[in-house]
């Protein structure tokens, strides 16, 4: 089991791929992985101390010009704790945070309008989104071409799972204005298995 923490994590992995700084892990996280795991610098630079302080990582000062600048890289031990984490089988986080599925879950106390305005909302959240994801990708097939095939994988993704979440809100907005069933269920059907939602139908 890892006794990384969630940042240390992201740390560590940008370390391996060569993002040497602070301040460059967090511009890199804000143009790849933030969009499913996150870190600011309030979180950054005391988890690079500490993992400094357990000898997971080195730090040595490389000033530009009277700019301040720490450079960090991978120890041995930081090497093997981060490879540990990677293929970890036993712990594994899985956690979504959506603030508009969180609104959908409390959509019983809207009017119908209310819960059609936020569904649209949504769809044009989504839209920005993919917009950026787009954006990203062509730095991502850079990365391909030096042989970083996952990020592109892990975007590819980013842009199937937004671009379908689009579409099933498109499908429940649909189902409002139409006042068709916002779902099927079948009467004999067990709990627990498939159940047709929206544009999964």
């Amino acid at each position: 089991m890892s006794s990384l923490t969630p940042t240390a994590r992201v740390i560590l992995g940008m370390l391996k791929l060569g993002v040497p700084t602070g301040y460059d892990i967090k511009r890199v996280i804000d143009g790849s992985t933030r969009f499913f795991w996150t870190a600011s610098y309030g979180q950054i630079y005391p988890e690079l101390k500490r993992l400094r302080k357990a000898g997971l990582v080195t730090a040595r000062q490389e000033p530009r010009g009277k700019v301040k600048r720490t450079v960090y890289e991978l120890t041995p031990k930081g090497e093997e704790a981060l490879h540990e984490w990677l293929t970890d089988s036993e712990d594994v986080l899985f956690e979504i945070r959506d603030e508009s599925l969180l609104r959908l879950f409390f959509s019983d106390m809207l009017t119908k309008d209310e819960v059609l305005a936020n569904v649209h909302m949504q769809q044009r959240i989504f839209e920005l989104v993919l917009g950026r994801f787009r954006e990203i990708e062509v730095e991502a097939r850079e990365g391909v071409a030096e042989g970083l095939e996952y990020p592109y994988l892990a975007l590819r993704y980013g842009l199937d799972f937004i671009t379908w979440a689009r579409d099933w809100y498109a499908e429940v907005e649909r189902r409002l204005e139409a006042g068709e069933p916002l779902f099927e269920l079948d009467d004999d059907e067990a709990a627990g298995g498939e159940t047709r939602l929206g544009a999964a139908g």
